[in-house]
């Protein structure tokens, strides 16, 4: 008679093993869609915010072109027409710029002092508006006309509604990668759901006779992959928020400006742990269930 102890048969291995080789993949795919989203979450935010700056800017101001006519210099009617536009209602301040402003402007497509010297460019006189109540482009051109000057008036909405289309082609774009986050990972545990009730095949059979119920054994896979999903979605999360807090100690240099990110943008990222465990949670219950009932 032997008296060697057997541990195998007075604590027998759990149904989900908390070291399973097999959740190696399912955790690197949660944490990889978790870091994803966070970075696009943080690049939501701040690709809205940047859009919503600029368009505030642009619709605080106008610009206006001036043609000089007859005798009058270009000077002399870029001046006449700021006079006439600081008076519109509207209107905080009205500039005129000089040649030498002018000619710089030009400079980036014609090369610096390319144009003859008795060349009439036109001058433009830099508009700013009242943020409360800025005066219409119709008003300033009305005003012109009224005072005899040819111009032509820029008052940005045409630049303002492509950064307004732009914005919300980033929050679509946002929301979108999140939707599809969600919808991989619900697929990935569905699937690991699958093979791990494919796997402990024998093991859910002897549940079953000794009285487990579908419910009970879709809860012990429910309870797995949820607290895993939530472990690899917080790992994800963390790694978004630390690499968009090196983007924003990196300086603002002409690549990172146009997407300045937040310090409040970094808890964008820390719902999708608990998302992650809601998703994986009601994905594996439902797909244990119809597994279970599917099985002969």
């Amino acid at each position: 008679m032997s008296l060697a102890f057997d541990s195998a048969r007075w604590w027998p291995a759990p149904l989900l093993p908390r070291a399973d080789g097999r959740d190696l993949a399912l955790l690197f795919i949660v944490a990889s869609l978790s870091f994803l989203a966070g970075l696009a979450a943080i690049a939501g935010l701040a690709g809205q915010r940047a859009a919503e700056g600029w368009r505030t800017e642009l619709a605080g101001s106008a610009t206006v072109i001036v043609r000089a006519e007859g005798t009058e210099t270009p000077d002399e009617a870029a001046a006449r027409a700021a006079e006439a536009i600081a008076g519109v209602k509207g209107v905080a301040e009205a500039r005129a710029l000089d040649k030498a402003k002018a000619d710089a402007l030009l400079a980036p497509w014609v090369g610096a002092n390319a144009l003859p010297p008795d060349l009439p460019v036109p001058r433009l006189v830099a508009v700013e508006l009242d943020r409360k109540a800025p005066a219409s482009g119709a008003a300033i051109e009305a005003a012109l006309r009224a005072q005899g000057v040819d111009a032509t008036v820029d008052d940005h909405s045409r630049w303002t509604a492509d950064l307004m289309r732009a914005g919300g082609l980033i929050r679509t774009t946002a929301v979108a990668v999140f939707v599809l986050v969600v919808a991989v990972l619900g697929a990935a545990i569905a699937f690991a759901t699958r093979q791990g009730l494919a796997a402990r095949r024998e093991i859910v059979d002897a549940l079953h006779l000794a009285g487990a119920t579908d419910g009970y054994v879709a809860r012990l896979f429910q309870a797995r992959f949820a607290r895993s999903a939530a472990q690899a979605g917080l790992a994800g999360a963390l790694l978004a928020m630390l690499v968009a807090a090196i983007l924003k100690l990196a300086g603002p240099d002409e690549g990172l400006a146009l997407l300045p990110i937040a310090w409040t943008d970094l808890v964008a990222p820390a719902p999708f742990p608990l998302v992650g465990a809601l998703v994986a949670a009601v994905t594996a219950q439902v797909t244990a269930m119809a597994a279970l009932k599917a099985s002969p």
